[in-house]
């Protein structure tokens, strides 16, 4: 169901049909932003995690802009407002725990809400560790900054060997904060969440859905 945050972002609600569950979560999705992809996903994890799962759009009110002019734009996005919408996010899906997982650009916001301290688990899928430099500005925070103000240890980051935006010195960065990193080899940059790439391995995204779930789901 499409629905609205109260900051206006548009944003993508379902619930599971028949479960009543204590856990949520919010999903925050790469450059592109919502759309049919992630519409599908929001559904398919409601119903297999059966839990109420909510994501929003990254660019408000530029949902036209293509991938080259979002990222140009990257360092006009502002933390409070990405941050403020996931809160908002988590009180949509109304249960008593709240986790929350994203891929790319939304991985790096998903460590940002670590500060927060709002959700019980975080799952970040090849998030960018340090901000590229092309994005950094006063309204970008380091993730790392945040990762070390809140619980590190309630973080898994999933990573790929060959990733260009997740660097073998920014990972060992990230496990220096407490962070839990499985990482893939061989794998690039978006190699989980969209078939159509064509980074796309299906045995590791697999695997690497298990590990979320189970990440999530385990409340130790």
């Amino acid at each position: 169901m499409h629905t609205s945050l109260p900051s206006g972002t548009k944003a993508v609600i379902e619930k599971p049909s028949s479960t009543e569950s204590e856990m949520g979560l919010v999903v925050i999705p790469d450059v592109m932003g919502l759309r049919p992809l992630f519409d599908e996903m929001v559904k398919r994890l409601a119903g297999e995690w059966g839990m109420p799962v909510c994501s929003f759009e990254l660019y408000p009110e530029l949902e036209d802009l293509n991938v080259e002019e979002r990222l140009a734009s990257a360092s006009e996005l502002d933390d409070s407002r990405i941050i403020g919408d996931a809160l908002a996010a988590a009180e949509l899906v109304q249960t008593n725990q709240v986790a929350i997982l994203g891929f790319c650009m939304g991985g790096m916001y998903t460590y940002k809400t670590v500060a927060s301290q709002r959700f019980s688990k975080h799952v970040s899928f090849y998030g960018m560790i340090r901000v590229p430099e092309a994005w950094k500005s006063e309204s970008q925070s380091e993730p790392v900054s945040s990762l070390k103000e809140g619980d590190a240890s309630s973080v898994l980051a999933i990573v790929g060997s060959n990733d260009s935006w997740t660097p073998q010195e920014d990972v060992d960065l990230l496990i220096s904060t407490g962070v839990s990193v499985v990482t893939y080899r061989d794998a690039e940059h978006g190699f989980v969440h969209d078939p159509s790439r064509p980074a796309h391995r299906p045995l590791d995204a697999q695997d690497a859905w298990m590990k979320a779930r189970e990440w999530i789901l385990n409340r130790t």
